[in-house]
């Protein structure tokens, strides 16, 4: 399953035949620049083997978002990512530099958050970003997500964790 289509994009599974297109994303330093370092080709694979064993093992995983008419967009999707002392469903999120400022990591982002509850029935989300990436914190918030946490585990120092709390479309907080 994936998430479904927006009104300029589509998502699918990301496969082998798409290295050369995840090598060119992941391995751009200004996609990259929150990142350690770029991916290089090999990393690539890997990063799409590791998807592969997300949709095997969880349903979901970070998907190809491309045009309707079949242009490589980025990626977007839903993973499991450890903060701090738990294991919280995450939306990921990359897309192209000259494709970037156009609202397309947005979209994605609403409709894998969607998918999240809706689909998967998960009653959270969160973001977990880099505190200098300004425009991915962006993005978060308009998808509805605000500051939650900040996660000190791993090695890449503080990140900013976004968050926020899915309700079914027809409800929200219950209030006690």
């Amino acid at each position: 399953m994936v998430p479904a289509p927006t009104s300029r994009l589509r998502f699918r599974e990301m496969t082998r035949d798409d290295l050369d297109a995840m090598t060119a994303l992941l391995g751009d330093a200004q996609v990259m620049a929150f990142y350690p370092a770029p991916r290089t080709r090999q990393e690539a694979l890997a990063w799409i083997d590791w998807n592969q064993r997300n949709y095997t093992q969880h349903g979901h995983g970070l998907w190809v978002i491309e045009t309707h008419d079949g242009e490589f967009v980025g990626d977007c999707g839903l993973t499991w990512q450890r903060v701090n002392d738990s294991t919280r469903l995450e939306v990921g999120y990359h897309v192209r530099r000259d494709r970037q400022g156009q609202r397309y990591a947005t979209e994605a982002a609403r409709a894998c958050r969607d998918f999240a509850r809706d689909v998967l029935g998960a009653s959270e989300l969160v973001a977990i970003i880099h505190p200098g990436n300004v425009a991915s914190r962006r993005i978060a918030e308009k998808i509805g997500m605000r500051h939650v946490d900040d996660d000190t585990t791993g090695s890449r120092g503080i990140r900013t964790v976004m968050g926020m709390e899915l309700y079914p479309y027809d409800s929200g907080p219950v209030n006690a």
